[in-house]
């Protein structure tokens, strides 16, 4: 029996059932066609109607509407796949999330007409694994390094592999390349630091690995939607007499 090609519909129904993966399709001018119920909770919004017609720029924050639409040009003018980019997401709660972005060109008569996504939530890694113990001592080598971040091939040495098995290794178990696996765990220190603490942004910045307090909040804004002060505010919001959290 060869290959069976499944219609659009069945796609769709397919996505509609995953809660840990989300799903959009969008047409060439930006405007989303398909979504399933995790990225209506994603939008915030109630329902699939309140999302299908719109655009990025209508539904998210303008840092994260512009990557979006960066992203989807890419797709579009190159007619390639965009694979495993690292994004920074709100799951339902409000409770930030790594998820890995992939995204696909729909073609029809000989063109790009549009742009099919997915946006997988990453989960904790696989105890059983037998990679896992090698890999601990590069997740002990990142966590202690996070203000000088290890290269590559320092990671695959701490692990006793090859920078390639490395990546395999760290791709299979953590869904990350090793290098978005370090910039994870900065961000994620970063988080922290402005969540507990009242250091100062360019303080933060340094005990992050940044060279700088701009280059800092470039990065942060891309992976999150928002600069590190809008987070700080966000998550620690002011209390009644003016000062720390409510």
């Amino acid at each position: 029996m060869g290959p069976v090609d499944l219609p659009a519909d069945a796609l769709v129904a397919l996505f509609a059932e995953l809660t840990g993966v989300m799903f959009c399709a969008k047409d060439a001018e930006g405007r989303y066609t398909e979504v399933n119920d995790a990225f209506v909770r994603r939008a915030g919004r109630r329902d699939r109607a309140a999302v299908v017609g719109r655009r990025a720029g209508e539904l998210f924050v303008p840092a994260l509407a512009e990557r979006y639409e960066e992203q989807d040009a890419r797709v579009l003018a190159e007619g390639r796949t965009l694979r495993h980019e690292l994004e920074l997401i709100r799951r339902a709660g409000g409770v930030p999330g790594w998820f890995l972005t992939t995204k696909v060109p729909v073609h029809a008569d000989g063109r790009v007409v549009g742009v099919v996504s997915v946006s997988e939530d990453l989960r904790s890694a696989d105890e059983g694994d037998p990679a896992l113990p090698a890999l601990s001592r590069v997740v002990d080598l990142v966590a202690a390094r996070v203000d000088d971040p290890p290269r590559v091939e320092e990671m695959a040495a701490t692990a006793g592999m090859s920078s390639s098995a490395l990546e395999r290794r760290m791709r299979a178990v953590f869904g990350l390349a090793p290098t978005q696996f370090v910039l994870r765990a900065r961000i994620d220190r970063a988080r922290s630091l402005l969540t507990t603490t009242g250091l100062p942004l360019a303080e933060v910045a340094l005990a992050c690995g940044f060279y700088d307090q701009p280059a800092f909040t470039r990065q942060f804004a891309r992976l999150a939607g928002e600069t590190p002060g809008q987070f700080r505010r966000r998550a620690r919001p002011v209390g009644p007499h003016g000062v720390g959290p409510a």
